[in-house]
């Protein structure tokens, strides 16, 4: 009867060997997003750059389910024949909840996110002083990639269903509210649109 119970105890933990890939219920994660991009028009002797991060963080209140928040900051700036036209700097803020839905394996976890939050940002290079206010909401894709049991690899296609609304103030000039809805992945030449992200996550 021992050698029995001590086959069935073994043949059990077999049974319930989990990865060390994932999270679990009390983990905490922080993960960050670079973006940059850059384009020159010879015809126009227009040249644009701009960069963002985003760095956001998360609690697992389940193994499945995080609740967080994230911040942002952009910055992009435009030329025309060496002349500044846009010079714009950007912030935001907001919460997120994160559920994990599929395993592709031991490494590969999906994940659905819904955010939303708060954006502003101001243009310090044009003729006006030009000031944008939105508040808005999406629903986000990823797949995190583990390198390790602590470090893994982020992409993902960013506001898949988005609805936004703000409004724009030149000098003392308020604008109407501007109010944008999207559903979709980019179009037929880039699937992707400008919605890919790529970034780290570390696991605590």
């Amino acid at each position: 009867m021992a050698a029995v119970a001590v086959f069935g105890f073994a043949n059990v933990n077999a049974q319930e060997d989990v990865s060390v890939y994932g999270f679990g219920e009390g983990d905490i994660f922080i993960e960050g997003n670079v973006g940059f991009n850059s384009s020159n028009d010879k015809n126009t002797e227009e040249k644009a750059s701009g960069f963002n991060i985003s760095p956001k963080a998360g609690y697992f209140l389940t193994d499945d389910l995080a609740l967080g928040l994230d911040l942002s900051y952009a910055s992009s700036k435009t030329k025309v024949a060496g002349t500044t036209t846009a010079d714009v700097d950007g912030f935001g803020a907001g919460v997120f909840a994160r559920y994990y839905f599929l395993d592709l394996g031991k490494r590969f976890k999906t994940y659905t996110e819904l955010g939303a939050g708060y954006a502003s940002a101001k243009d310090k290079g044009g003729v006006f002083d030009e000031k944008f206010d939105a508040f808005g909401a999406g629903l986000d894709l990823g797949i995190n990639y583990f390198v390790t049991e602590k470090i893994a690899l982020t992409f993902g296609l960013k506001d898949i269903l988005s609805f936004s609304s703000g409004k724009t103030k030149v000098g003392d000039v308020k604008g109407e509210a501007v109010t944008n809805f999207n559903f979709g992945f980019g179009d037929v030449a880039n699937p992707f649109g400008g919605n890919a992200a790529f970034g780290i996550l570390f696991k605590i």
